[in-house]
């Protein structure tokens, strides 16, 4: 049996069931242990600050918040894998920017999620081939960064007023972005643009 120290992983899945079904099936694999299960976006940044976990395994696309924005945060403090679905290859790109070693579909087995933490765990980097594969052929965004932040605000419910204090512009600045947004999707209102925007991974 191996004497080493176990890789110490902080879950941050939002959705309870999921996250506990991932917590049981990693505490089976040798020489990784859960340290925490969390959902939401504070609750990672103050876990993982607190903790200091050796990887942090992230939903990317939470029901509430940004999972990569959450990536960023955290990043200084241990090595990140991104959970993405299949069906969202431009998750890719955002993530690797945001700093993620290792990214893989949220459908993956328990065998290859071990596997990614073990890799990045040791400095490397795991990459879902298809995913991989897919986002080679996906369009660059069309979005600037304010844009896809006053859009994905917008998909949240926040109202004008609120994005503008969000991002700290003016509410003409705000009501701008999200309208410009709007043209690029080729969107009739900023509903169909978030639904645009994140079939596409880009928010």
């Amino acid at each position: 049996m191996s004497t080493e120290s176990p890789i110490r992983v902080l879950l941050a899945v939002d959705e309870q069931q999921t996250r506990r079904v991932l917590a049981a099936l990693l505490s089976l694999e040798e020489g990784i242990e859960v340290i925490a299960e969390v959902g939401h976006g504070d609750e990672i940044v103050e876990a993982a600050g607190r903790l200091r976990p050796d990887v942090a395994v992230i939903d990317a696309e939470p029901r509430s918040g940004d999972g990569l924005a959450t990536a960023v945060r955290i990043g200084g403090h241990c090595a990140i894998v991104v959970l993405s679905s299949l069906g969202r290859p431009g998750y890719l790109r955002r993530a690797m920017a945001a700093g993620a070693r290792g990214f893989l579909g949220k459908d993956a087995p328990a065998d290859e999620l071990a596997a990614a933490i073990r890799k990045v765990a040791a400095g490397g980097r795991y990459l879902d081939t298809e995913l991989a594969v897919a986002s080679m052929t996906l369009p660059d965004s069309p979005l600037t960064d304010r844009e896809r932040d006053a859009l994905r605000l917008a998909g949240g419910g926040a109202t004008i007023t609120r994005i503008a204090v969000e991002l700290h512009v003016s509410e003409t600045v705000a009501r701008g972005l999200v309208s410009s947004a709007m043209r690029k999707l080729d969107a009739r209102g900023h509903h169909e643009a978030v639904h645009t925007a994140r079939r596409q991974g880009w928010l």
